[in-house]
């Protein structure tokens, strides 16, 4: 059965995961973050693609991403994926596939989930085995562009982002505020599995309005997935 095309309106967020394959470490070292956030850069730029949130696990990286063409996501990955393949590959002296397959995605409610599903992706570090304490220890991520002002070329704010003040200050003291709420375990199972089946995330009426719009379905017919499984559980956790 051919795999269905990817949920994609331009203008509208998505969240974007990409692991190693066989959840194998996909960074070893300081410049193989530095390489891949090089080429996500050049990338980006080319192929119309606006970054609000990041961070670069150990063996999977998370993006929030707003695409300006229907295939900007699309060719962005594969840009970058192709590059780095080449220079992890060179650099390590292996051969082979590095990444698990295709990337996976969900569009995402800005209004609803944006300001979210920022915070579940800069927090992963801290989800992570405790990887650290605070988001604002972890170098490879959109956190200190956000919260704390440095200067960060891969990041565009986004419009529910830039309301939660009138200037970069006011925001960031704004979007530092938020972190001090836990994420509900609901919600960060909401996210998880919409993301990694490829669902849409968002209230029943943006769902509804997507669904209209790309006349398919935009989630299961069953609810819920399935807790017991390692999987499951580990794409929770973030690791």
């Amino acid at each position: 059965m051919p795999r269905l095309p990817r949920f994609v309106i331009p203008g509208q967020p998505q969240h974007v995961i990409q692991r190693g394959n066989n959840r194998e470490a996909i960074f070893y070292a300081e410049n193989d973050y530095q390489f891949y956030l090089e080429k996500l850069f050049e990338a980006a730029d080319k192929y119309e693609c606006e970054l609000h949130a990041y961070v670069l696990m150990t063996n999977h990286v998370h993006l929030l991403v707003t695409p300006q063409q229907d295939d900007s996501i699309g060719k962005m990955m594969q840009s970058v994926g192709r590059y780095y393949v080449q220079y992890f590959n060179h650099s390590y002296d292996r051969t082979g596939t590095l990444w698990e397959g295709r990337y996976k995605a969900t569009l995402i409610d800005s209004e609803q989930y944006l300001l979210t599903c920022m915070r579940y992706i800069e927090l992963n570090p801290v989800r992570a085995n405790r990887m650290a304490d605070h988001p604002s220890e972890y170098p490879w991520s959109s956190f200190r562009c956000n919260a704390l002002g440095h200067n960060d070329k891969l990041v565009t704010p986004h419009l529910e982002y830039r309301r939660l003040g009138k200037t970069p200050a006011e925001r960031q003291g704004s979007y530092r505020q938020l972190f001090r709420a836990h994420i509900p375990k609901k919600t960060l199972e909401e996210i998880g599995e919409a993301t990694n089946k490829a669902w849409v995330l968002g209230s029943d009426r943006f769902k509804q309005h997507i669904q209209k719009r790309l006349d398919r379905a935009v989630q299961s017919a069953g609810h819920g997935g399935d807790r017991k499984s390692e999987a499951y559980r580990q794409d929770n956790q973030g690791v």
